[in-house]
């Protein structure tokens, strides 16, 4: 194996632990702001929800980006992630068909270094 292909296994490897680190923060921030964790990481043929969550009549959809600026996690937020999360949360309401009488939206929470986590309402609208 060369050296550089250890290099970018150890880079993903850390960014995966980041990754989840960040999922775990933005719950204990939706729990503490009144939300319950539906799902964690919820993942279908069409991609990968990070976290899905409730509060009265909302369930919200929520990708979560750690990043060092609010401006480079929103911009980490695609279009093709956004059609990717919007499909998947399609599949979810296939298969929890009472979700369907609740408020969907799209959320995005940025962890940042030192900082609060940042709850975005309604980042984006889900459609095509």
């Amino acid at each position: 194996m060369a050296s550089g292909d250890a290099s970018g296994s150890k880079r993903r490897r850390k960014a995966h632990a980041r990754g989840h680190s960040a999922e775990s923060w933005a719950a204990w921030y939706l729990r503490l702001t009144g939300w319950r964790i539906l799902k964690r990481r919820y993942k279908t043929r069409a991609g990968e929800i990070d976290l899905i969550a409730k509060k009265r009549k909302t369930v919200a959809f929520v990708e979560v980006k750690a990043r060092k600026t609010r401006a480079a996690a929103l911009e980490a937020v695609t279009p093709a992630s956004q059609r990717r999360i919007a499909n998947a949360a399609r599949i979810f309401v296939t298969e929890h068909p009472k979700a369907g009488f609740f408020t969907m939206r799209f959320d995005v929470i940025v962890i940042r270094p030192w900082a609060l986590p940042e709850r975005i309402e309604n980042a984006f609208d889900g459609r095509d």
